[in-house]
């Protein structure tokens, strides 16, 4: 097997003249090579790999990635060498989301890795300490061991000055506009939180309306710091289709990201679906 490679620098170009041309950018998480292989198909422009979406994939949440039960990097390295690379055509950009406050790895040789197998892109989601809560005790702790923001942004910065496209991604304004500024990443996606729906989703009432809102709201601040960097939105009430059109209509952004939305929801109803009507049948008299 031999994939196919993308060309970052052309890829990007590309990827602007989509932007230019008012078509929404696409980026889709897979948890499998499957899915990565109809999401290429579909026509998406970046495919995530992360061990969020791996675990996924055997029927955990998300923020399963946050607790000690396994190495973030070396799970998505390797899903994303066995599993996705050989199951896809060179179509889309294979973005691989890493931890860039791993204590037990030098960045530059995990982006070394990407490079080699094919990786075209990078994200600091892989996980981010934007994900915890500003303010919070454990946030305070994470800081005072090292676990920062700052080690995000300097992946990011190191990963373009190797020739990769890179992805930043935030949960808060204030670290938005930290990545953005700090390290102009090409494509931004302001996290507005965990998608709602499914057997794993977290819902807390917010409304497609609020999301749109509040994604706004950071996507004003963060044009306001770089007016070129391409924006994405993400999460929250933004569980369908009709949902990311509304995003759509609603804002000022480039696209959308999506990851339970075309994976673990999509899997959920359909094997649910099928399974049911097999079960449901009975011998002929």
């Amino acid at each position: 097997m031999i994939t196919a490679r993308l060309d970052p620098k052309e890829f990007l170009k590309a990827l602007r003249a989509k932007v230019a041309g008012r078509e929404p950018v696409m980026i889709a998480s897979a948890g499998s090579g499957l899915v990565a292989q109809i999401l290429e198909e579909q026509g998406v422009d970046f495919i995530n790999t992360f061990s969020g979406a791996r675990l996924r994939s055997n029927g955990m949440g998300t923020m399963s990635m946050l607790w000690p039960i396994l190495d973030s990097n070396e799970q998505t390295l390797r899903y994303t060498r066995e599993d996705i690379m050989p199951a896809v055509r060179g179509k889309a950009s294979i973005c691989a989301c890493l931890n860039a406050n791993d204590p037990l790895k030098d960045m530059r040789v995990v982006l070394d890795d990407c490079l080699r197998m094919g990786v075209t892109s990078v994200s600091n989601i892989g996980p981010s300490v934007s994900y915890v809560d500003a303010g919070s005790e454990i946030k305070k702790v994470l800081t005072s061991a090292g676990i920062t923001l700052d080690n995000e942004i300097e992946m990011l910065k190191l990963a373009r000055e190797m020739g990769l496209i890179t992805v930043g991604l935030a949960f808060t304004v204030e670290d938005s506009l930290r990545i953005v500024d700090e390290a102009r990443p090409d494509v931004f996606c302001y996290h507005a939180g965990t998608t709602k729906g499914g057997r794993k989703g977290y819902d807390d009432g917010t409304t497609i309306a609020d999301t749109a809102r509040t994604t706004e709201e950071a996507y004003r601040a963060i044009r306001a710091v770089d007016p070129d960097v391409i924006l994405l939105g993400h999460g929250a009430a933004m569980e369908t289709p009709e949902d990311a059109q509304f995003m759509l209509d609603n804002t000022s952004g480039d696209g959308f990201w999506t990851g339970s939305s075309t994976e673990r929801l999509p899997i959920e109803r359909a094997v649910t679906e099928a399974a049911a009507r097999f079960k449901s049948l009975k011998f002929s008299k």
